[in-house]
């Protein structure tokens, strides 16, 4: 048995609880973080502004929302196609279906894009993209894998970095009083 008398003796190392406390990635990283979380927010708010006003873009002219028109009718209608097709192709016309979606589109875009309510945002931005992806079975190009699901990861990976901390207001919504208490709204 050999002894080392030098030995020093170092604690061992701890756990920091998870939190927004301590900078975690560097200011450089934290921009770039920023200008992608915007895009994706963006993305999002640019889907619900073409839909709500029929621009002509991914939804024709005259058939936006205030023209009477359902924004998911045609993609839920002809645009599915796999193992859930008539499961979404049911949902064409359910009452629920436009409000629940429009919503999620503007307050997924308007929370990404202002850096509030990141956790909220991931999951359901995570969640609307997962059933998009699901209505389409199997991709096109990879037997697994599509944009759906890298928007996805990412989502996830800007609310666990607390992307809005950089370049938008992550920091003052994580301050108030609500957010305090309930930390998931972060």
């Amino acid at each position: 048995m050999t002894t080392t008398p030098d030995r020093r003796h170092f604690p061992a190392p701890t756990m920091e609880p998870d939190g927004d406390r301590h900078p975690i990635i560097t200011t450089a990283a934290g921009r770039a973080l920023a200008v992608l979380r915007i895009a994706f927010g963006l993305t999002f708010l640019w889907a619900f502004v073409d839909k709500l006003f029929g621009l002509g873009y991914a939804t024709p002219a005259g058939k936006g929302w205030i023209d009477g028109g359902d924004p998911t009718a045609g993609f839920l209608g002809k645009g599915t196609s796999g193992p859930f097709a008539d499961f979404y192709q049911s949902l064409v016309g359910d009452w629920w279906v436009t409000p629940l979606f429009m919503v999620g589109l503007a307050g997924i875009g308007l929370a990404l894009t202002l850096g509030i309510g990141m956790r909220i945002a991931a999951v359901a931005g995570s969640l609307l993209y997962v059933l998009m992806w699901s209505a389409n079975l199997p991709p096109e190009n990879n037997p697994v894998l599509d944009d759906h699901i890298i928007g996805a990861i990412t989502l996830v990976v800007l609310a666990l970095v607390a992307a809005g901390n950089f370049w938008g207001l992550g920091k003052w919504w994580s301050s108030l009083d609500m957010v305090q208490k309930n930390p998931w709204l972060r």
